[in-house]
């Protein structure tokens, strides 16, 4: 089992976006090796990408860049950039060259975070500090990890405990550029590691009280400037862990999960768009899992991962800004209730010092539950002309709920099965090879439409029951790793995968704007890439990946050339479908460097190109959002003295296209613009005060630089921060 022993290892490992803390990113120390994914690390002493192109940020970087939530510790990796979707959701999205959030799946502790409605998770709303390392995988993931990693992975590890008694506490205070309080995060754990038996507590609570505006802002008739409105969230989350280890090589661990959080939604700042005045009372994820590791002999192993998992989402849609009237037919509560069970197993055997095999399942059935509290009788809700209650017709004055929507259901079952092989063709070269089929079943999907007055015409409600269509997919994959010394290697891999439609992307009306597609055929995604790194001095390395992506059947909401007019506003909207509108391919390169000037200085960065091209689209117009051409960062980090570390540091990127949506004369109107450069210079000071305690602080955005990632959606101008931390 030597070679399976080696694997383990490197697997325990964290390689180092940039070796900013190589000494604790080289390690295991603190990582719930259960929770890891297959992304092979690299040799020990760390590098910027592992054996097939993806990279790993350890807790330690997350805390030196103070990046307080995922989206903005994934900026830091190079080929990965985050963007606000740039609408009335206030969500983050996440692109891996060029691959979002529908493409990219995202786990915590290996188990998938996935919202079976439309799968728009919000990767702001998850906090960092109590997470060990984020799993990056880009182009090439592996097939013993599931479907659906179209162009990349996001995995989610957390923390373990590894002496008899620890614990460690967190607390940091965040400050607008006048000196305005923003908000807190504090985090504590404490945990215990005995020699057959672990458990751990821990928890996280993020208060946002708003964020302030550049200075040179200009004030609209929608947001005046100073802090932004509505620009308020609330987070909270608990982890439960307890581990049996029976041995060296064993481990059997239960994991309780749950996070809550609420925020509302900034308004777009110019006069002309589209506004819809949405805020989130609710936005809960929770799961169970229990997840297991068996060696067999000295040669197999099996692994096995069983969840229950959650997801209550609430939105409050509101006729006024001021968010205190629902009167028409586009104000409601929208409630999604889902859940999700299912279970992997993974078998390895090793065959001699030769080959490798290892054989993964999957299965996952996911239900999802929807209704809306209307609050308006426009429609004839109770059959007649004539309203409930005097308050719950065309009033503008209190929302009183007249109608609550029967719950309507859709079930999906995935399974897959999935074969990877590795050859070790040499002590220093390994050949992998894999596959897998997915397949997904449909079993329902309900939807119902409420009773409605047109032209004096009253019609009955209705419900309709979509046509249940299932799919699959083969996928295959193959990767050459040579590793021609004990600090370099070079790699090569090809990964043909595909990703099938969510519920929405398939039936959602949109409000009445939107046209359902059952046929929408599943999108595919053949990623080639070519790297090399060289940690070629102790905290120093330096690494570059080429890939190209080629994109078939690539999912997008087109124009019908229909129209849909709401009878209470008159506004007249487009009526689109998502459609399959073509092909399409990318391009890009990667790069990174870290280089120990001194034992007191280490200064690095990376930088990442990409090129989007769209081959004949249904829609001429259609752009591809949220991707810059251009994006890196650069920084210094100083030792003075033992206990001070100054990190000075430049983030930067090059425009971006946002989708503009505008109101003009009574008709929407939707094009594309280009925003979002930004060159930001940020500061991080920390102080050991003793081994177990330290303080720090910092500015973000020095020069108060405004600029916008989505159109009509400025981003914070500077901003401050002091924190604490102690452990025993």
């Amino acid at each position: 089992m030597k070679r399976m022993t080696r694997v383990t290892m490197l697997l325990a490992s964290a390689a180092t976006v940039t070796a900013v803390d190589a000494a604790v990113a080289g390690s295991s120390k603190g990582v719930y090796e259960l929770g890891q994914i297959n992304v092979t690390a690299p040799a020990e002493g760390g590098s910027e990408f592992n054996d097939f192109g993806g990279s790993t940020v350890p807790n330690s970087q997350m805390e030196r860049f103070k990046t307080n939530t995922v989206d903005k510790a994934l900026d830091l990796v190079p080929g990965v950039n985050s963007s606000p979707s740039g609408n009335q959701r206030n969500d983050s999205n996440i692109f891996i060259h060029g691959f979002d959030r529908l493409q990219v799946p995202l786990s915590i502790d290996g188990v998938r975070i996935y919202l079976p409605a439309d799968n728009r998770i919000d990767f702001s709303r998850f906090l960092t500090d109590d997470v060990s390392q984020i799993q990056i995988a880009k182009g090439y993931v592996s097939v013993l990890d599931g479907p659906g990693g179209l162009g990349g992975a996001v995995n989610l590890v957390t923390k373990k405990p590894v002496k008899a008694f620890e614990g460690e506490w967190r607390s940091q205070a965040d400050f607008g550029r006048t000196g305005a309080f923003d908000g807190f995060k504090n985090y504590g754990r404490v945990g215990s590691k005995q020699d057959d038996y672990y458990l751990q507590a821990s928890a996280t609570w993020r208060k946002v009280e708003g964020w302030e505006l550049p200075a040179s802002f200009t004030p609209t008739s929608i947001e005046n400037g100073g802090r932004r409105d509505n620009s308020e969230s609330n987070d909270w989350n608990v982890n439960l862990k307890a581990g049996w280890t029976p041995n060296a090589t064993d481990e059997y661990s239960i994991n309780f999960i749950k996070h809550d959080g609420r925020k509302s939604a900034p308004y777009n700042v110019e006069p002309t768009a589209s506004q819809r005045y949405w805020s989130w009372p609710s936005w809960n994820v929770q799961i169970l899992s229990a997840a297991t590791k068996t060696e067999i002999g000295d040669d197999a192993y099996v692994k096995t991962r069983t969840f229950w998992e959650t997801f209550d989402n609430a939105i409050d849609m509101w006729d006024n800004p001021a968010q205190t009237q629902r009167y028409s037919t586009s104000a409601s509560r929208s409630i999604y209730q889902d859940w999700a069970i299912g279970n992997t197993v993974e078998l390895a055997k090793e065959f001699g010092s030769l080959d490798t095999l290892k054989l993964a399942s999957h299965v996952r059935r996911d239900n999802h539950g929807e209704w809306n509290d209307l609050f308006t009788d426009k429609y004839g809700l109770n059959g007649t002309t004539t309203p409930k209650s005097a308050s719950c017709a065309t009033t503008k004055t209190v929302s009183e709920t007249c109608f609550v929507e029967p719950k309507q259901n859709s079930t999906e079952d995935t399974y897959s099965i999935a074969a990877e092989n590795t050859v070790h063709i040499g002590p220093r070269f390994d050949w992998v090879q894999g596959a897998s089929y997915d397949w997904r079943h449909l079993n329902r999907a309900e939807e119902y439409v409420v009773g409605q007055y047109k032209s004096g015409t009253y019609y009955e409600p209705y419900w309709i029951n979509y046509r249940l269509t299932n799919g699959s997919a083969f996928n295959w994959q193959t990767a050459a790793i040579w590793r021609y010394s004990d600090t370099a290697k070079l790699f090569f891999n090809i990964s043909d995968r595909t990703r099938f439609p969510t519920l929405f992307e398939r039936f959602s009306s949109r409000f009445g704007t939107a046209a359902s597609n059952p046929d929408l055929l599943p999108e595919r995604a053949v990623n080639y890439q070519l790297g090399w790194t060289n940690a070629f001095a102790p905290r120093s390395q330096v690494s570059v990946l080429v890939y190209y992506a080629l994109v078939r059947d690539m999912i997008q909401s087109v124009a019908t050339g229909k129209s849909y007019t709401d009878p209470i506003s008159g506004k007249v909207s487009a009526i689109t479908q998502n459609q399959n509108v073509g092909d399409g391919y990318r391009y890009g390169v990667d790069f990174a460097l870290d280089y120990a000037l001194a034992a007191t200085l280490l200064v690095g960065g990376n930088v990442s190109y990409i090129h989007n091209v769209l081959e004949n689209p249904t829609d001429p117009t259609i752009q591809q959002t949220g991707i810059p051409t251009v994006k890196g960062m650069v920084y210094a980090s100083y030792n003075p003295v033992e206990a001070l570390t100054l990190t000075p540091s430049l983030q930067f990127a090059d425009d971006r296209w946002s989708q503009k949506n505008q109101v003009i004369g009574n008709k929407s109107v939707n094009s594309y613009v280009k925003t979002g450069t930004y060159l930001l210079a940020n500061f991080i000071a920390e102080y050991k005060l003793r081994d177990d305690l330290m303080v720090s602080a910092g500015v973000r955005n020095i020069f108060d630089h405004e600029y916008a990632l989505a159109w009509g959606f400025p981003e914070p101008g500077r901003t401050f921060h002091i924190g604490m931390k102690g452990t025993f």
